[in-house]
C-alpha cells in the first residue's frame, strides 16, 4: 500500500510556489548566460573554406627596409654605382654581399644571417607595390586596405570572420605598436564592432618585458567579490544592450568586461617566459644587453600566444627609415630582428606549428636604388617595387616570387599589390576576401575594397 496523502496547507502550497519561482528564475538567468556566452561575438565561427593557417603572426619592419639590401640583388645597380640620375641623384650598391641559401638557392644578403639559415622556409615577394610613399599612409594602407578613410584592421578582419578559441585571451594583440605613423588605427575596429579590436601590449617606446597591463589586478577586492561586483555592472549592461539591439558597442563593453576578468589569471601565465629553457632564450636572441632582446621576446610571446589560441598577434620593430647612414641604421635593425624573426621561423617548424601558421615579415614599403647622399649611404621611401616575404600557412618555401627592374625602382615581374597580399592572407585563413564584408553606412565593405586578387603562385 502507498503512504496515505498529506493534507497541504495554503502556506506550504505558497511556499513552494515561491521556491519554485526562484528556480524558475535561477534557471532563465543561467539560460541567459549560457545564451549569452553562444553568441559571442568572438566565438569560433567556420571558415568560408578550407583553412590551411588557423593563426597568422606579423613582423612589422615599421620604416621600410630595402630590398637591395636584403633579399634582391641587384648586380646592375652595382655596377652603375655612383651614376647620376634624374634630378642629380645617384644610384647606390647594396652595402653587402651576397650568397645563395639552403637547398632552394633562395639569394638573402649578409645582412641576415639568421634568416638566411632558414631560406627554404620563407616564400619571398619581390614584386610588391603600394599607392603611397609616406609612413602614416602607407602604414594604414598597410594595416587597413585603405590610406584615405577609417577601416577596420586586418586583425580585426580576421577576428570577425573566425573568431578566438580561448575565451579567456584577446583574440587579437599588438606588441610594442607605434605611438604615430597612424598609432592605434593600425590595431583597431573601425567601424566593426569594438569586440573585434587588437589588445596593444607595450609600445614601440616600451621594451615588452617592461609592458604593464592596466587594471588587471584588483588590491581591494578579491576574486569572488569581483565576480559578484561584475555580474552587478553586466546585468545592468544587459539590460541597456537589450533596449537597444543595434548598438554594438554595449556588447563590445560586455565582452571587454568578462575577457578582463577571466584575463587576470591567463594572460601573466602567457607572459611569463619563465618556464622556457635557456636554449629556447638564446635561440631567440634573449637576455639582457643583447640589441636582439626586445624583438626576440616579442617573437616568442608571440609564439606563445598564437599556442594558447590567439588569433592574430603583431610584433614592431622600430625604424628602418635611414635616408642617411644607411649602413649603420640597417646593420643595427638587423641585429635588432634577424634572429628572433628566425628563430620564431624554427621554433614553429620544430613544434609543428608552422603549417598552420602564416608568418608575414615586412615593411609599409621599401627604399629606392639611389640617393640624395653624396656618400651613396642612404635612400628614400619606394611604394613601386619592394619586398615582403611570408612562411608557413600553407605557402611555398624557397620561392623567390616577383622581382623590380634591374635598378630596383619599380616591380616588373610578379607583381603584388597590398590588396592582393592581403587577399592571399585571408584566403590561406579559409576566408574569401570578396565574401568577408560587413554593412556599414548602406553598403558592405571589406578590407580589399573592391580590388585584390589570390596569389595562387605563392600557394603551396
Amino acid at each position: 500500500m502507498g503512504s496515505i496523502p498529506q493534507p497541504v496547507s495554503r502556506r506550504l502550497a505558497l511556499q513552494s510556489a515561491t521556491c519554485g519561482l526562484g528556480y524558475l528564475a535561477f534557471a532563465g538567468m543561467a539560460q541567459a548566460e549560457v545564451e549569452a556566452s553562444a553568441m559571442s561575438p568572438l566565438s569560433p565561427r567556420p571558415p568560408h573554406h578550407a583553412a590551411r593557417a588557423k593563426k597568422m603572426i606579423f613582423l612589422h619592419m615599421r620604416g621600410g627596409p630595402s630590398a637591395m639590401e636584403t633579399f634582391e640583388p641587384k648586380p646592375e645597380l652595382d655596377r652603375r654605382a655612383g651614376e647620376k640620375v634624374k634630378g642629380g641623384r645617384r644610384l647606390t650598391p647594396s652595402h653587402w654581399a651576397w650568397k645563395r641559401r639552403g637547398n632552394s638557392g633562395l639569394w638573402v644578403s649578409d645582412l641576415l644571417p639568421f634568416q638566411a639559415q632558414v631560406a627554404d622556409e620563407l616564400c619571398v615577394l619581390s614584386g610588391m607595390h603600394a599607392d603611397i610613399s609616406n609612413h602614416t599612409p602607407a602604414m594604414l594602407q598597410l594595416h587597413t586596405g585603405s590610406f584615405q578613410f577609417s577601416r577596420p584592421s586586418l586583425g580585426s578582419w580576421v577576428l570577425y570572420g573566425l573568431g578566438t578559441e580561448n575565451s579567456d585571451l584577446p583574440g587579437f594583440v599588438s606588441l610594442c605598436p607605434p605611438v604615430i605613423n597612424g598609432g592605434a588605427s593600425n590595431y583597431g575596429s573601425a567601424f566593426l564592432p569594438a569586440a573585434f579590436q587588437g589588445v596593444a601590449l607595450a609600445d614601440i617606446k616600451t621594451p615588452i618585458k617592461d609592458a604593464k597591463i592596466s587594471n588587471l589586478h584588483n588590491e581591494f577586492l578579491s576574486t569572488q567579490k569581483q565576480r559578484q561586483q561584475l555580474d552587478y555592472i553586466q546585468s545592468l549592461n544587459r539590460r541597456m544592450a537589450a533596449r537597444d539591439p543595434d548598438d554594438h558597442r554595449i556588447g563590445g563593453v560586455i565582452e571587454s568586461y568578462e575577457r578582463a576578468f577571466r584575463m587576470q589569471t591567463a594572460l601573466p601565465q602567457i607572459m611569463d617566459l619563465s618556464g622556457e629553457t635557456q636554449s629556447t632564450l638564446d635561440m631567440y636572441g634573449i637576455g639582457d644587453g643583447k640589441l636582439s632582446d626586445n624583438f626576440g621576446r616579442q617573437c616568442l610571446l608571440a609564439r606563445r600566444m598564437i599556442e594558447a589560441g590567439v588569433r592574430h598577434v603583431e610584433c614592431c620593430d622600430e625604424f628602418w627609415d635611414q635616408h642617411s647612414a644607411l649602413k649603420k641604421g640597417h646593420e643595427a635593425r638587423a641585429a635588432a630582428v634577424d634572429q628572433g624573426s628566425a628563430a620564431l621561423v624554427k621554433d614553429l617548424r620544430q613544434r609543428g606549428l608552422l603549417d598552420e601558421t602564416l608568418v608575414v615579415w615586412g615593411g609599409e614599403f621599401g627604399r629606392t636604388p639611389d640617393t640624395a647622399q653624396k656618400n651613396l649611404d642612404g635612400r628614400d621611401h619606394n611604394a613601386n617595387g619592394y619586398t615582403m616575404w611570408l612562411a608557413g600557412g600553407g605557402t611555398k618555401g624557397g620561392l623567390q616570387h616577383g622581382a623590380t627592374d634591374e635598378l630596383g625602382y619599380e616591380a616588373v615581374e610578379g607583381r603584388v599589390h597590398l590588396h592582393d597580399l592581403h587577399a592571399t592572407m585571408l584566403h590561406l585563413m579559409g576566408l574569401n576576401h570578396k565574401e568577408l564584408t560587413y554593412r556599414y553606412a548602406g553598403r558592405d565593405f571589406r578590407l580589399t575594397d573592391v580590388h585584390g586578387r589570390v596569389v595562387d603562385e605563392v600557394l603551396a
